[in-house]
């Protein structure tokens, strides 16, 4: 029955419009794409390791705002994060010890870009197990940007240093 001619075909790419659009993705999609403004009050956390299949993940402007923490760890497929203008911040150069980005163990992850003002008042910021990271972009290298304002970072890896 699931080959039937009529039946949809899975989609693996997804684009996020709503809350309920998120939380009703299937955890097997591969592209994520968040829509410009996309906020709900209510979302204080962004776990997206339950994403096995996700290759790519693209946040809008001005999105998930109350989120305090996002997590992207042990995502085996991942290889592009984009998040743009004025996402993930609540309050421009604040220093919110409760607002955490972590990013961990990804190995193919090859690109990371955070455009100006995204996780500015965010606290911590670990970046580890990115082996495959060939492009890290935060902010605007010609523009004030102020992103994760108040933290520092913290870019580990575990592999073998060749004497």
């Amino acid at each position: 029955m699931a080959d039937h001619p009529r039946l949809p075909k899975h989609n693996p790419n997804a684009t996020v419009l709503s809350i309920d659009d998120f939380m009703s993705l299937d955890s097997t999609v591969t592209d994520i794409i968040v829509d410009n403004g996309m906020n709900e009050p209510d979302l204080t956390g962004l776990d997206l390791t339950r994403f096995c299949r996700l290759k790519s993940l693209l946040v809008g402007d001005y999105c998930f705002s109350s989120v305090n923490e996002v997590k992207l760890i042990g995502m085996n497929e991942l290889e592009s994060v984009v998040v743009r203008e004025n996402s993930f911040t609540q309050k421009r150069e604040g220093d919110n010890p409760n607002r955490h980005f972590y990013l961990k163990d990804c190995p193919k992850l090859r690109s990371l870009k955070m455009g100006r003002y995204s996780f500015s008042d965010y606290k911590v910021i670990e970046i580890e197990n990115v082996d495959a990271l060939e492009s890290l972009r935060i902010g605007d290298d010609s523009r004030y940007s102020s992103n994760f304002y108040g933290a520092s970072l913290e870019l580990r890896s575990v592999f073998d240093v060749m004497k």
